[in-house]
This record gives structure tokens, C-alpha cells and sequence, in this order.
């Protein structure tokens, strides 16, 4: 089984999923990134599903699911790159998400996750010289 990557970018995890998702990926990558989420103490998840064709009842449960464990460990989770035809597809199966955000694109989730506040950056606010940066 091929583990899907999760890169630290800052305080935010970032997951491209560049495989077809079998139910094992999805509860591998569930796992590995709520240990990454906790030795990271990352504020923010972005998962990258752009190259995903097909989405199943079981996935996308799971995604919302990801994200209800991100939020148990103070992070947020974004999906981003949803195509057409996936939205499509969980839409006819009756499936929403819950609470997960989604964006259009990666530049677009991280733009969220900036405005509330699931980046320590933006909870930190900006840096004076006189005040210490936490980083």
C-alpha cells in the first residue's frame, strides 16, 4: 500500500493526493495525519484532491470525518480542487461534507485558513521588534 505524503508548510499540513483513493488510503492517510497534526501542532490542513476522478460514499464521509479529528487537534481542514464532475457525484449520492470547508484551489484554502485565523501567523498577528515571535 502506497502512503499518500503529507508536507509541513509553516503551521499548515499540506496532503495531495495523487493516487485512486481505495477505502485503506483513505483510513492510512486519516491516521498518519492525525499523528502529524499532533507531533507537528500544525493549525491547518489542506487537502489537494484535484487529481481525484471518482469519490465514493465511503471517501467522502471519511474527508468529513478527517476533519472533525483535525478539529479535535485545533486544526482546520480545507478541501481544495474539487472537480466537477466529483461535487457531481456526492451531490447525487446525498452526501455533504459537514463541516468541511472547501476552496477551488490550494491558493484559495490557504487564503481561508489565513482569514480565520487557522494559521498561528494570523493568530499571532503581525511581529514588532519589541514583542517576541513565536515561529
Amino acid at each position: 500500500m502506497e502512503r499518500i505524503p503529507i508536507l509541513k508548510i509553516g503551521d499548515v499540513l499540506l496532503v495531495s493526493i495523487q493516487i485512486d483513493l481505495q477505502d485503506r488510503d483513505v483510513l492510512a492517510l486519516q491516521e498518519d495525519l492525525s499523528e502529524q497534526i499532533c507531533d507537528t501542532g500544525a493549525r491547518g490542513v489542506v487537502i489537494d484532491i484535484s487529481a481525484v476522478d471518482i469519490v465514493d460514499s465511503f471517501i467522502g464521509r471519511m474527508f468529513a470525518t478527517i476533519a472533525s479529528t483535525s478539529r479535535l487537534f485545533d486544526a482546520t481542514t480545507v478541501v481544495v480542487g474539487m472537480r466537477p464532475a466529483v461535487a457531481i457525484t456526492l451531490v447525487e449520492l446525498g452526501l455533504t461534507l459537514g463541516n468541511v470547508r472547501t476552496a477551488l484551489n490550494l491558493e484559495k484554502g490557504l487564503a481561508i485558513l489565513r482569514q480565520i485565523g487557522g494559521t498561528r501567523s494570523d493568530v499571532l498577528g503581525r511581529a514588532d521588534d519589541d514583542q517576541p515571535v513565536d515561529r
